[in-house]
């Protein structure tokens, strides 16, 4: 209902929340063994791949960084 009717997260969004949520408990199932108990991020390779499908589904792609771009990005520090 909330996602419907109320001012809840739109399904567009919603997909690619649970899309994560999924594959990240898949990889927590195949890892478990080499993985210490405490919280993890999710891998970067499953928040690329569920990227690259959406946007695969809406008929984009992910397009590469400049040099510029990726200096850029590494200049972030936490709370910018």
């Amino acid at each position: 209902m909330n996602l419907a009717t109320a001012e809840g997260h739109p399904s567009s969004v919603m997909d690619m929340s649970f899309a994560n949520q999924a594959l990240s408990a898949e990889y927590l199932q195949k890892h478990h063994k080499k993985l210490e108990r405490k919280v993890y991020p999710v891998p970067a390779e499953i928040d690329k791949e569920i990227a690259r499908l959406k946007l695969a589904g809406m008929g984009m792609r992910i397009d590469k960084l400049t040099k510029e771009q990726k200096k850029y990005l590494a200049s972030w520090e936490m709370g910018t």
